[in-house]
């Protein structure tokens, strides 16, 4: 059985191997949101949103929100906060059979933490990008750009009768005439179809154009030209310096823990929300906003009835509050015993959702203008993930007046979301450590140092010009299947192991009430809805897996063999603790699904509260 002294010091402020605290709540919530809210909410949320019905969309994410999200979210938080623990240590002692789990989430966000600060550098090296004349993305005079390259900056300057092509401007009834076709507007050519009609095709479709912002992307940011796996290409030394600027930007902000990252926060949780809501505003003034916006809400009820817009919103539920990976709990166990957790994760959901909402009217209402201005439908230029962040968003920049400063503003907002969820990842995973050895916690700044350049070493790869195959490769198995199955756990390990009922008096020890509404609430969610909820995801994700792939370029079997093994890595500290538990032989039968004599509060309660909480009845279903 767990020894008592292997349990985290207490947090004595005038002893350096106790554990911190925050200074005071607000800067736990600000992390939280910190953590929450990051690029997923800017990129992934809104297109989920339009690809996926509209407000059907809005209405299915709502739902899970309530049912999975929040209640996953307030486990995570009360299981912190309770114990004081971080996750390795606290799944031990809930039930000696999950002693890998905790390891499990540490792995998962590692391996978060390693990749995600490549979509950071790519955000610098555009903010540095764009002091630069035209943004650095908005022509065709770069030696990488391909013959197709279409820049609306360079077509301004061509006549009214032209268009631009081949680097040049050319006579749009000369370029239609090329193609067997005639010409409509600078925008169309009209060809006719097998049914001798006339049809209105975009030149961008006839001629195969490339925006000059996707090559600026695709060729000089992330350099891939010819790249393959087998042919890794060279080293991009501007994205290893914007690597290497962002996890120095890191390790300054999280330099002693939560005593640096809590003051951070103030400024890189609330700071985006200004550059989101001038977005906002400058989006909804320009021609053709409120179509890209009714595109975005306008509800399509069908396609309620279909699993995959459920299995998306249940997706996007979970990834948003970034569960499963041990950041939440670790936030968590610096908390005060007797803080309102309920408050804090009712606070951080709906200002996640909210965030998440609000930050589509920033993207539609530009894609929509940049739709207006490229005589194109809206669904034509909307794309997701990184394709809308550095390619779509950027071209709509372009033809906004000063573009030079919408385009730093955009991109520092995308910088300090992204930077801001890898404080969590770093804390997570230096508390675990700090928790098994505590004489180490006077040199956690050295111990963060040390975080950043493994994890910044681990990325380097990346920066190759087939390092994007490799981030895809890791985003692809690692934040998918595999977490499902771990925040499975997470939920077994507490309503059904532990007792989702004793589990729920705890709140009462944490001095935390509730009427039996709540609580009734409370315990279907964890009991019932949310581990099978969680349980369909996974096996809809296994029925439909695809292999990784990038652009259409499908990645060799050893690559999506590798792309596998990592996914299952995350899993294997939970087979890894069964064997352990089995091998010591400390515990036996049902023990192992009980509570060890470890598990209890951070500081003392009534007596009768502390015998129940150390010897629970466990509930099952």
């Amino acid at each position: 059985m767990a020894k008592k002294q292997d349990r985290p010091a207490g947090n004595a402020d005038n002893d350096e191997n106790s554990r911190s605290n925050w200074d005071n709540p607000i800067e736990f919530v600000l992390s939280c949101l910190n953590y929450a809210i990051g690029l997923g909410n800017v990129w992934r949320f809104p297109y989920l949103c339009y690809s996926n019905g509209g407000g059907a969309f809005l209405l299915a994410y709502f739902i899970m929100l309530i049912l999975m999200g929040t209640p996953i979210f307030l486990l995570e938080l009360l299981i912190g906060q309770y114990s004081g623990l971080g996750p390795d240590m606290a799944f031990r002692h809930i039930a000696p059979i999950f002693t890998g789990l905790g390891y499990c989430c540490l792995l998962v966000i590692f391996f978060i933490t390693v990749y995600y600060m490549m979509i950071v550098s790519w955000t610098i090296f555009y903010f540095f990008g764009s002091f630069t004349k035209d943004l650095g993305y908005g022509r065709c005079n770069h030696a990488f750009n391909s013959v197709g390259c279409y820049s609306a900056l360079e077509e301004a300057n061509c006549l009214q009768n032209q268009t631009w092509y081949n680097n040049s401007c050319m006579l749009t009834n000369q370029l239609c005439n090329s193609l067997n076709a005639k010409e409509v507007n600078r925008t169309y050519c009209a060809i006719i179809n097998e049914n001798g009609d006339e049809v209105h095709i975009s030149i961008h479709s006839l001629v195969n154009r490339t925006l000059a912002t996707s090559e600026y992307f695709r060729e000089h940011v992330l350099g891939i030209g010819e790249a393959t796996w087998e042919n890794f290409g060279g080293m991009r030394w501007e994205i290893f310096g914007c690597l290497i600027f962002s996890w120095v930007v890191c390790y300054f902000a999280i330099l002693k823990g939560i005593k640096t990252s809590g003051k951070v926060v103030y400024f890189t949780v609330l700071f985006p929300y200004f550059i989101l809501t001038a977005l906002v505003i400058q989006g909804a003034i320009l021609p053709g906003a409120i179509d890209g916006i009714l595109l975005y809400l306008r509800p399509d009820w069908s396609k309620l009835l279909e699993v995959n817009l459920w299995a998306s919103a249940a997706s996007q539920t979970f990834y948003s509050f970034g569960i499963a990976c041990g950041s939440l709990i670790t936030l968590a166990s610096y908390n005060n015993f007797k803080n309102n957790c309920i408050r804090d994760a009712v606070i951080v959901s709906a200002t996640n959702a909210f965030t998440s909402v609000y930050a589509g009217f920033a993207i539609f209402s530009m894609l929509g203008y940049l739709a207006n201005q490229m005589d194109l439908p809206v669904s034509e230029v909307a794309d997701d993930g990184p394709g809308l962040a550095f390619i779509a968003y950027p071209e709509a920049i372009l033809r906004l007046p000063a573009p030079t400063v919408w385009s730093l503003l955009f991109f520092f907002m995308l910088f300090i979301l992204g930077l801001g969820t890898q404080f969590a990842g770093i804390e997570a995973i230096s508390c675990s450590i700090l928790d098994k050895w505590a004489h180490l916690r006077p040199y956690k700044s050295y111990l963060n140092l040390l975080l950043c350049i493994i994890c910044f070493v681990l990325a380097i790869p990346m920066c190759f010009s087939g390092g994007v195959y490799l981030f895809t490769l890791m985003e692809w198995n690692t934040a998918s299947w595999a977490i499902m199955l771990i925040g499975f756990a997470e939920v077994v390990s507490i309503s059904w192991c532990y007792g989702c009922t004793i589990f729920l008096s705890h709140m009462g020890d944490m001095k935390m009430t509730m009427r039996s509404f709540w609580k009734g609430y409370w315990w279907v969610c964890w009991v019932i809805i949310t581990p099978f909820t969680l349980l369909a995801i996974f096996v809809f994700q296994m029925v439909f897996y695809q292999p990784a792939s990038y652009e259409g370029y499908e990645f060799p079997v050893w690559a999506d063999v590798v792309g596998l093994l990592i996914g299952i890595s995350t899993l294997v500290p939970f087979i890894v603790g069964l064997i352990y538990v089995f091998w010591k032989k400390e515990y036996r039968g049902k023990e192992l699904l009980k509570a060890t004599s470890e598990w209890k509060p951070q500081i003392d309660v009534t007596e009768s509260n502390l015998i129940l909480s150390l010897y629970p009845k466990s509930d099952t279903i």
